[in-house]
């Protein structure tokens, strides 16, 4: 990179985030209002911060985003290498269907945070948070950071990255997904409490007030009643003839929490649907197809997943009693219950939005280069055909068909 390019990413970056860096001290994950205002978890400060860019505007009908190497082109723009920096979540305007994308310019919970813009030309632009309006709402019964993870461990000695792994705090599963329903803020993560798994309601414009109730859930493939893993990912949908939360865990089951029951001090008890499999699940995602209601799952450890909500409704609870003891791998009885079909998808899927009603917006790991694409896909073929090499790339068999046509 051009020396002089690089100083001036240096200093852009250190402009922005000196006018409010006692408020904003990350950025994690990221939600929209229909209105445009963004929602965006800060993990270190212990809040919600509430951005208002219901200004922005459309510059463009119909458009894709396609922003290969992603990361090396966010790196570049907060003037530093691609691995000291980290992409954290993305979001898509309601209003300009533009992407934002939540980052870290270096590691740990020193790392300084941006916003990032890839608008409709697919070009990166850092947003001057400085200059936006934002409220922020400070969470309580949060874990202080002293408390650290444990080394585990599988098949012998503790690797690097275990170790790593456990010199993580509590702390930073504080806040592991945020969602908008009907001028409410719902935020899933953890407290400093022992029964520490927890969902947040508050009320939009912020005030100061939450709501937290503690959640349990039956999980299939560890074959226990766990309360203290949080949810990682969740949407709202009307199941049943009322509002619930669709939540998935880590190794992953997807339970219902209706919406009513999540009151102040409330102990809950969700109601597992099933189980996906072994894997972390990154987002869920609600979009239509074809007239029917479905969700788009992507997790860290397989292809992404296509539930049709139909299959939820007055579904079966799975409790203890439907299995024999201990736990459960893929090769054996997993997945269970309504979980859908794997979708055909090329690499590692991380991030998914829907970009328009037609089309997702994905940033995923491409299986031959490693680099990670912001890409645009369709819902009914969340692919690219150069992913693939079919009997359809001949010239031949253009030709054969294009004489099929004629006759």
């Amino acid at each position: 990179m051009n020396t002089k390019i690089r100083l001036l990413g240096i200093l852009l970056t250190t402009s922005i985030f000196l006018g409010n860096a006692q408020e904003v001290k990350s950025l994690g994950t990221l939600e929209f209002s229909p209105e445009g205002i963004l929602f965006a978890g800060d993990k270190v400060s212990g809040a919600i911060h509430a951005f208002d860019l219901s200004g922005e505007t459309r510059s463009a009908k119909q458009f894709e985003i396609n922003a290969y190497n992603i990361d090396a082109q966010v790196a570049a723009v907060l003037g530093t290498a691609t691995g000291n920096s980290k992409i954290n979540d993305m979001a898509v305007h309601p209003i300009s269907g533009e992407v934002f994308i939540s980052v870290t310019r270096g590691h740990g919970l020193d790392a300084i945070p941006a916003l990032v813009k890839v608008n409709a030309n697919s070009q990166l632009q850092i947003v001057d948070l400085a200059s936006e309006k934002f409220t922020s709402q400070a969470l309580g019964k949060l874990p202080d950071g002293s408390q650290n993870f444990i080394i585990r461990g599988t098949m012998g000695p503790a690797t690097i990255k275990e170790v790593e792994k456990s010199k993580l705090p509590m702390r930073t599963l504080s806040i592991m997904d945020i969602q908008y329903h009907n001028g409410e803020v719902f935020v899933a993560g953890i407290t400093n409490e022992n029964f520490c798994s927890a969902l947040r309601r508050m009320s939009y414009p912020l005030n100061g007030k939450e709501s937290i109730s503690n959640i349990e859930m039956f999980h299939i493939a560890h074959d226990e009643y766990e309360t203290r893993a949080p949810i990682r990912s969740f949407v709202i949908e009307n199941i049943d003839g009322k509002d619930q939360m669709v939540a998935a865990y880590t190794c992953s089951p997807l339970v219902l929490i209706p919406l009513d029951e999540l009151k102040d001090g409330a102990k809950v008890k969700a109601r597992t649907l099933g189980d996906m499999g072994n894997g972390q699940p990154i987002d869920l995602v609600s979009f239509s197809m074809q007239g029917n209601d479905m969700i788009f799952a992507t997790s860290n450890s397989r292809t992404p997943r296509v539930i049709p909500l139909s299959g939820l409704s007055e579904a079966k609870d799975y409790t203890r009693d439907d299995f024999e003891r201990g736990g459960k791998l893929d090769m054996g009885i997993l997945p269970v219950g309504p979980m859908g079909k794997p979708v055909m998808f090329t690499g590692s899927a991380l991030h998914v939005a829907l970009l328009n009603p037609m089309q997702f917006a994905t940033i995923r790991r491409d299986p031959e280069t490693g680099s990670m694409d912001l890409e645009t896909v369709s819902i009914f073929f969340p692919n690219k055909l150069n992913n693939v090499m079919a009997e359809m790339d001949f010239p031949q068999y253009a030709k054969e068909h294009a004489n099929d046509k004629k006759k």
